[in-house]
């Protein structure tokens, strides 16, 4: 069997050191003429909540896709902080700002603080549904609101709710309503420990991933929820995770929300493509 060798890399993204926030596989390509079933295996062969892909299309300009084990996905935060990181760490950028081009959620952009990397995505719309008791069971637990959008966001009363969440992943993964993938769903609560606005975690047996530690996409839901919540448009807001957890600074601008967070590079090395 023929092989190419490719970069790879594996990073931590909204994390300030390594083991902390959420993990992303990052591999270049010089086109698209790879198949996507392709794609798929490496991303299953990886096993960590995403693997992304990009194609650099102009300077400073990149196509970008995001895998998980299971399934592409629409929008992936961390593994688009994390992309950014690889090319701002490798020196291939000129000037501070990186735009992505997407196949369903449009541009995005990532600009390098001084410590630190400022993304803008778009805002989910967002609205209320009833809660139900489908979702009650699922979750172990009775949430006090329910907002429909790019998955469902589930309020808590408190957040110790939120960590002490024990969901029952099979049922979780039948749960219909987000426009995304169907069994994703994120749950959030107002305060935390650390000072946090918000404390969340996010649940996505959907897309093959049980529990993903630090969900950018997500917080583009959390955002506009917050908003309505706490009437701010800034928030601090810790996504926990055992062993890990995650910082996640937003500001909430109109249709997009800027989103900041760090990454740190942990492996780096060659994937062996298989050509079939």
């Amino acid at each position: 069997m023929n092989v190419e060798k490719r970069k790879f890399y594996q990073i931590d993204a909204f994390a300030s050191k390594a083991f902390e926030g959420n993990q992303a596989c990052v591999i270049p390509l010089d086109n698209w003429d790879y198949p996507d079933h392709l794609l798929q295996s490496i991303a299953a062969e990886n096993n960590v909540a995403e693997t992304a892909y990009f194609v650099q299309t102009n300077e400073n300009e990149f196509d970008l896709r995001w895998f998980t084990p299971s399934t592409e996905v629409r929008l992936c935060g961390h593994a688009t902080l994390a992309t950014a990181h690889v090319l701002f760490t490798n020196g291939k950028i000129d000037g501070p700002v990186i735009q992505f081009d997407t196949r369903k959620s449009g541009r995005l952009t990532v600009e390098a603080k001084t410590d630190s990397y400022e993304m803008n995505f778009p805002v989910s719309e967002i609205n209320q549904i009833p809660v139900s008791d489908e979702l009650t069971e699922a979750l172990g637990r009775r949430p006090i609101s329910v907002w429909k959008g790019e998955y469902l966001g589930v309020v808590f009363e408190k957040s110790q709710d939120i960590v002490e969440l024990n969901p029952d992943y099979l049922q979780v993964g039948k749960i219909k309503g987000g426009s995304s993938n169907d069994g994703c769903i994120g749950c959030l609560a107002i305060g935390g420990n650390g000072g946090a606005d918000i404390t969340s975690r996010f649940f996505a047996p959907g897309a093959g991933i049980n529990e993903d530690p630090a969900t950018g996409s997500w917080h583009c839901m959390v955002a506009p929820i917050g908003k309505i919540l706490l009437n701010r448009e800034s928030l601090r807001c810790f996504q926990a995770f055992p062993n890990r957890g995650a910082w996640i600074e937003t500001n909430l601008a109109g249709d997009r929300v800027r989103m900041f967070g760090k990454a740190v590079t942990v492996i780096e090395g060659e994937i062996r493509f298989p050509l079939v």
